[in-house]
């Protein structure tokens, strides 16, 4: 790699953090038979290479537009059509740093999660994986050539899915990694096709073929010069193609099933980070490539975004699995990024670049909130299977007197993700409602009534989004343990601590300090939209987000904080006034005049599930099966097993049948493989023949 084109620090640092990780991912490799070396050199240099990259994300965001339309090679490829150009622009600048915050605290945590691996795994290949997952990962964020881009695409599939199947002993990782192989792969051909017809195009405006047709500068200057048709395809395809990674409803399937099983601290990367890859390429196409949207682009991507919201956490709210219900939550949140983006493109197509901005920067400041407090949470199931070893809440129970930092970690993830001040998830959900509500009067036709009832379902999402943390949090770390293990479990290592730790303080400080950071969404709203960011947005000497007579309304988290504060003394004067000549006297918990409480009788996480089960039947379609065993009488039972399921509607409904049909079809067409070459060179002929009439 060398930087020959400039020589910005972005560009030394954003080099000697891909370097970083070539090294640490080799050097694992290496040292794959001493585990400890094996742990320092691979997440070492992870560590240092997620620094590395900050540093240059930083300074890239903060150089703009100084920094603008610089690029540097990394090399040669050996292919002449091939230019390994990547470039730091604010939109990679911006994933750039999401990806290597995390990477920071996940290295950290990794030093003590690899542990347990040690003399059972290979820990070696672990660290390989992992480094070779972020390097590719951040070079699809900077990659400035759709073939280029493409081919890092596709490494970045492959060393997910070797993460995911790495505890491949199990039938369910074996699957998982299957599906994810299938859905990824599936993704990637939509990609292609879509950026054939970029290409295409491109080539046409440039009066030539050559490796310049499928750089992004040429797909840039398409703009709205792009036919309504191939237009229309394009962004069909590319929304399947992004939507697969992202894990939109309904291509999501393959995200509750690799997620878990994959180790903590990649289904953390996972969560965090590659499915942000979705994010950032429809990001790049729509705002960067296509031009002035038509409305109904904004109108899909909205709506796809409201039902990938209610649904994930309906669905979330039903899970047992700890690491399900997080996968599912994930779903639920990029549903919240996609209506930020969608409201963008419907302000986009009605001449209104201030709102979109508004909507951008909520989309966006989302994509970095979820980064951090799902990583956090995560990371907390991580540690709590790590103790327990096992991923079924109704088996834990009582861990916050066992595990309390652990706890505390995973309160702060489970309060941010659920939109409350004065977190991080409360000011991007705030700003994607305000943005949504001020939709309404932008248009005179029927369709601003998505703005309010997306409003309305996102007011749903985050209630019922608590419930699903309530119950996560309460089931998992309070009452009494329901087996041996929780009983006996201890609390995670201080790596571990430190990784949660440092996400834990990101959550608190992107909720109380939000206008420092919306200071770096200008060069973005530059960038993609033309616009300079919003004045209003900042108020009140930095400390007030928003302004009444032009957004509609404001708030104030370090406000919220030290209205908190100030009212702290009011129950300790209220208690040495009229409380502290009160006796206290600590008695047992009531236990209904039985002999005292057990694990049985508290709170089960299908029992705190069962209401919104019964409300949502119709989606759910549970089934209950019980079985019972008799001794000497039918009256007498002796032992009773109940098992509850619900259906997931898009497996059963859309996905099982259209494998019977390509299964189907596939042995019907196997009469033409009839071992002949004749019949082969006549297909061969065919084809050939079909591909020039389609060239003609």
């Amino acid at each position: 790699m060398n930087g020959n084109v400039i020589d910005l620090p972005s560009s030394f640092l954003l080099q000697c953090a891909l370097w970083a990780y070539v090294a640490g991912g080799l050097g694992s490799l290496i040292a794959w038979r001493r585990d400890r070396l094996a742990t320092l050199i691979g997440f070492g240099g992870a560590t240092l290479a997620s620094g590395c990259g900050i540093s240059a994300a930083i300074l890239t965001l903060a150089a703009w537009p100084a920094s603008a339309g610089k690029a540097f090679a990394l090399g040669a490829s050996g292919v002449p059509s091939l230019p390994l150009i990547v470039q730091l622009d604010p939109l990679g600048a911006f994933f750039v740093l999401i990806v290597s915050v995390l990477a920071l605290a996940l290295s950290v945590y990794s030093f003590g999660y690899v542990r347990g691996y040690y003399g059972r795994r290979n820990v070696g290949l672990l660290g390989a994986f992992y480094n070779a997952l972020l390097l590719a990962t951040t070079l699809v964020f900077v990659a400035s050539n759709a073939l280029f881009f493409l081919i890092l695409w596709e490494i970045m599939a492959l060393t997910a899915y070797c993460l995911v199947s790495f505890e491949h002993e199990r039938p369910e990782t074996r699957n998982a990694g299957v599906l994810f192989f299938i859905m990824s792969h599936l993704g990637t051909g939509c990609l292609i096709l879509g950026f054939l017809l970029l290409f295409q195009a491109a080539g046409q405006v440039l009066g030539n073929y050559g490796p310049d047709s499928y750089s992004f500068e040429s797909f840039r200057a398409l703009g709205n010069s792009l036919p309504p048709g191939p237009r229309n395809a394009a962004f069909l395809l590319f929304l399947v193609g992004f939507g697969v990674k992202a894990g939109i409803v309904p291509l999501h399937i393959w995200l509750p099933a690799a997620h878990p099983v994959a180790p903590s601290n990649a289904s953390a990367l996972l969560s965090g980070v590659m499915i942000k890859t979705g994010i950032y390429g429809l990001t790049r196409v729509l705002f960067d490539f296509m031009g002035t949207p038509p409305n109904w682009w904004g109108v899909t991507l909205l709506t796809l975004g409201t039902l990938s919201a209610v649904l994930g956490v309906l669905y979330a709210l039903m899970e047992h699995d700890l690491k399900r219900l997080l996968a599912y939550s994930s779903i639920e949140n990029i549903g919240i990024i996609l209506m930020g983006l969608g409201a963008a493109l419907m302000f986009l197509h009605t001449q209104h670049p201030v709102l979109a901005s508004l909507a951008l920067i909520a989309g966006l400041y989302h994509t970095l909130n979820h980064a951090f407090f799902k990583a956090l949470l995560f990371l907390g199931a991580g540690a709590v299977q790590h103790a327990l070893h096992t991923r079924n809440m109704e088996e834990m129970g009582g861990l916050i007197k066992r595990m309390p930092q652990t706890a505390f970690c995973f309160l702060l993830g489970a309060v941010a993700i659920s939109a409350l001040p004065p977190l991080n998830g409360f000011v991007s959900e705030w700003l994607t409602y305000q943005s949504l509500l001020q939709g309404f009067g932008t248009t005179g036709s029927l369709v601003k009534l998505v703005f309010p009832l997306s409003g309305a379902m996102l007011a749903l999402t985050g209630a019922l989004a608590a419930a699903c943390f309530v119950k996560a949090f309460g089931i998992t770390f309070l009452a009494q343990p329901r087996s041996e293990p929780a009983a006996q479990a201890r609390e995670a290592s201080p790596a571990m601590l430190s990784g949660m730790g440092l996400l834990a303080a990101g959550c608190v400080f992107l909720g109380l300090f939000p206008t420092a950071l919306i200071t770096l969404f200008g060069p973005l709203t530059q960038q993609l939209l033309g616009q300079p960011l919003p004045g209003y947005l900042v108020a009140g000497h930095g400390w007030i987000l928003g302004n009444t007579q032009e957004l509609g309304g404001t708030v104030s988290t370090p406000g919220i904080v030290l209205a908190g504060i100030c009212l702290l003394p009011v129950p300790l004067v209220l208690w040495l006034f009229f409380g502290r000549r009160t006796r206290v006297r600590i008695g047992p918990t009531w236990d209904c005049g039985l002999r005292g409480l057990t694990p049985h009788m508290q709170y089960s996480a299908t029992g705190f599930s069962k209401p919104l089960r019964v409300i949502f039947k119709a989606l759910f379609r549970p089934r209950r099966e019980m079985q019972r065993e008799y001794d000497y009488s039918p009256y007498f039972a002796t032992t009773l097993r109940f098992e509850s399921r619900i259906e997931e509607a898009f497996v059963t409904r859309l996905y099982r049948p259209l494998k019977r049909r390509i299964l189907l079809t596939s042995r019907r067409m196997r009469a033409l493989q009839a071992g002949s070459i004749q019949a082969y060179l006549i297909y061969i002929f065919v084809t050939l023949l079909l591909l020039l009439i389609f060239a003609l």
